[in-house]
């Protein structure tokens, strides 16, 4: 045996959600975990293999569901609508990625004191504002997320190292964001780190990505060196 999979189904504020658990039987005992983050389009395939590639390095591979069990966009429309809460309600996407935290947190397969997680896009929004909601988790990832914060967590304690991967030309997040963003993590004396990639666009990191109108544009380049520093960034925050 291998790589294997299996649904994870869990639960937040009476919403059904579903997500994908990855993991290498061939290792034995309590393995560190990291949880995957979806675009604004939902949970889907680029998600599930992020997660399975996490599982073939060791770790327990938990792509999670912000939507509710099988409820995707398919276009940027739909997209925005099934985002657009969450926007409105930052309180709430919090809570979801609390629920998905603590679905992870009670597998007997995991190490409870060594979960990170990245996201993408939307995702990478979802696991910056878990980290600012004070949860206990070791590190987050943000790969060409959204950076504003919400208004609810000022003087809350940051306790997970920070890494956010940013295109430069990333009409979504400008470089004002980062800027705002760079000061409220030293604000909050929070292990924080920033790399950005030159020339690159929103979405950088995902293959197939090209929307002129949304600045949204894979960067073969940019892909391969921020999945690198995720996998760096990883091993130290998981050792």
């Amino acid at each position: 045996m291998a790589i294997q999979t299996q649904p994870l189904d869990y639960t937040d504020d009476g919403v059904a959600l579903r997500g994908l658990l990855t993991w290498d039987d061939r290792r034995a005992g309590k393995r560190p975990a990291v949880m995957v983050a979806h675009q604004w389009g939902g949970r889907d395939e680029f998600i599930d293999h992020r997660a399975r590639k996490l599982a073939e390095l060791g770790y327990a591979g938990f792509a999670l569901d912000m939507y509710g069990k099988g409820r995707r966009g398919n276009n940027p429309e739909e997209n925005a609508r099934l985002m657009r809460p969450f926007m409105d309600d930052r309180k709430a996407l919090a809570r979801r990625m609390q629920a998905a935290l603590a679905a992870v947190k009670q597998l007997e397969a995991v190490d409870l004191q060594r979960v990170a997680a990245i996201g993408y896009c939307f995702g990478g929004l979802c696991v910056l504002d878990l980290a600012r909601s004070g949860a206990e988790l070791r590190g987050v990832a943000s790969l060409h997320g959204l950076l504003k914060p919400p208004g609810h967590v000022a003087g809350n304690r940051i306790r997970a190292k920070i890494l956010v991967l940013h295109g430069a030309d990333d009409p979504m997040a400008p470089m004002e964001d980062v800027v705002a963003l760079r000061n409220e993590l030293s604000a909050a004396g929070t292990d924080w780190q920033v790399h950005i990639y030159g020339n690159a666009k929103h979405a950088f990191a995902v293959p197939g990505a090209n929307n002129p109108q949304l600045g949204l544009a894979h960067d073969a380049n940019a892909e391969r060196r921020s999945w690198t520093a995720i996998l760096d960034f990883l091993q130290e925050v998981l050792a």
